[in-house]
């Protein structure tokens, strides 16, 4: 499989990692199968999809700990990205960027993970009670202990806000402020953050930055939460639990308004062989936004895993990406 950089060329990892928030969290609770999650991280792992994404939220600590399970037997294959920096509550979450709970919380990652270093240790979300140096400065300690590879940061939801639609200017300004603070502080290798077809804003507010200074880029959503599989059904709705049934891109009205998303997909993937999914030419889209880039789908089903390592090797065409371009604004944004 290609290879991509993460932090100037220091870790190297698949051009397609795996998301397993969902096996733990966040959608469909009832679907969630144990077996069927170590089936999917193998499964990666064997296509050469080494970067698995989690956090000590997911779950809480159950994503971690299944994670261990399959790390225990195959660490050398893996390239572990954790995050730290949210506690989860009984009905919500919050932001702790203590230096002391950031130590604690590090130390109880590498127990759940069966491994003695986190190749990528990122901060999930910036306290507003702490000085943001204050944490990146303990977390930079974790590397001087050896705990700790590499130092990323998330902007998930930094964007969301009025107008944010798919053509719209999300608020990254924000983002871009605390990276170069951070960047005072010790190095941030990669930066995760929503990028897909119908969420594209990071390109052009972000991916300059990390461009420009050699961060790697970990593209977040880049199925849209799984609407650009193409598998899921206007009106069919979604269990309590699952985020999306609060979210205004899935309801039944936007969804079957979306659908000429998908309909432009399709098109594209025909071009390219019968075998092409959807979802493979919405990955290929975000792999072909700059080699630093990497997208991290979520798969908790082994043939999803291999649906989505499958992309990088499908190279859409400036033909194909100007088509993709033109596909008209979503419906149903946070605004």
């Amino acid at each position: 499989m290609e290879r991509r950089s993460i932090g100037a060329g220091a870790l190297s990892v698949g051009a397609v990692g795996l998301g397993c928030m969902p096996m733990s969290w966040a959608y469909t609770p009832s679907r969630r199968r144990g077996h069927e999650s170590l089936a999917a991280v193998h499964a990666a792992l064997d296509l050469g999809s080494n970067l698995l994404d989690t956090a000590d939220v997911y779950g809480p600590f159950t994503n971690e700990l299944l994670l261990g399970r399959v790390l225990r037997e195959r660490r050398s294959d893996a390239f572990v990205s954790a995050k730290v920096g949210l506690r989860a509550g009984d009905q919500h979450v919050v932001a702790d960027g203590r230096p002391g709970y950031l130590r604690r919380a590090c130390d109880a990652s590498l127990r759940r993970l069966r491994t003695d270093v986190i190749d990528l240790y990122q901060l999930h979300r910036v306290d507003p009670e702490v000085p943001v140096e204050e944490t990146w400065g303990a977390m930079a300690e974790l590397v001087a202990a050896g705990k700790v590879r590499a130092l990323g940061f998330c902007a998930l939801g930094a964007g969301a806000g009025p107008g944010a639609g798919r053509r719209g200017d999300r608020g990254y300004r924000t983002t871009l402020r605390h990276l170069e603070r951070l960047q005072q502080v010790f190095p941030v290798s990669a930066v995760q953050a929503e990028l897909s077809v119908w969420s594209p804003e990071a390109a052009s507010q972000l991916l300059p930055w990390c461009a420009a200074r050699g961060v790697g880029f970990l593209a977040a959503m880049p199925l849209g939460s799984g609407f650009l599989t193409g598998t899921l059904t206007p009106g069919e709705g979604f269990e309590p639990q699952d985020v999306r049934a609060r979210h205004p891109r899935f309801t039944a009205e936007a969804m079957a308004s979306n659908q000429v998303l998908l309909a432009g997909l399709r098109r594209v993937a025909r071009r390219h062989g019968p075998g092409v999914t959807v979802a493979q030419v919405a990955l290929a889209w975000v792999l072909a936004q700059g080699p630093q880039v990497v997208p991290v789908p979520g798969a908790d089903r082994a043939h999803w895993a291999v649906e989505n390592a499958g992309a990088a090797r499908l190279r859409l065409t400036a033909a194909d990406l100007a088509e993709i371009a033109d596909l008209p604004v979503d419906v149903g944004a946070w605004d």
